[in-house]
């Protein structure tokens, strides 16, 4: 048998190549990011390449630094991808209006109250209430007013939606 088709024992484990993950962005999609999205994307990338990574890269006999340094080595590309792309979208002209980067306090169908953050997709945090300007709820939300009312249609049926209060931030 060849060598080309047997591993040493020295070179350590073999693992499967991580698959790349698929853009969150839709098709021709701009890649929107609040301005403090995108210094907390730029601070994540910094803090890898200089803290995480290099420990790592000392790690060579270790097969779970190997599997780490690949997971953050996936990181560090999907952030230079984001960060080559990214844009920092104008204010809006109408602070009135909700639109990327407004912060909008809603009442629910069953009264209670919940404040979501229109994010760009790369610092989208459903549980922190930052939700995506491609998501559904956003779409439903963009240039209402305070007062206006919004259906938004769910897997469990309409909710509406009571637009309280708007900012922009």
């Amino acid at each position: 048998m060849s060598k080309a088709f047997t591993r040493e024992e020295n070179e350590g484990p073999a693992f499967d190549d991580l698959p790349e993950r698929e853009s969150t962005l839709p098709e021709g999609a701009r890649n929107y990011l609040t301005a403090e999205g995108l210094a907390g994307l730029r601070a994540e990338l910094a803090r890898l390449i200089a803290e995480v990574r290099p420990p790592l890269l000392d790690a060579v006999d270790d097969a779970d630094a190997k599997r780490q340094l690949a997971k953050t080595n996936e990181r560090i590309f999907e952030l230079e991808r984001s960060l080559e792309t990214a844009e920092v979208p104008s204010p809006s002209v109408d602070p009135s209006r909700i639109s990327f980067g407004s912060t909008v306090r809603v009442r629910e169908g069953n009264g209670d109250e919940v404040v979501y953050r229109i994010v760009g997709v790369d610092e989208t945090d459903f549980d922190h209430g930052r939700i995506s300007w491609t998501s559904p709820l956003s779409r439903a939300l963009s240039q209402k007013r305070v007062g206006d009312i919004v259906t938004l249609a769910t897997p469990g049926g309409p909710e509406r939606l009571e637009i309280l209060h708007v900012s922009a931030e």
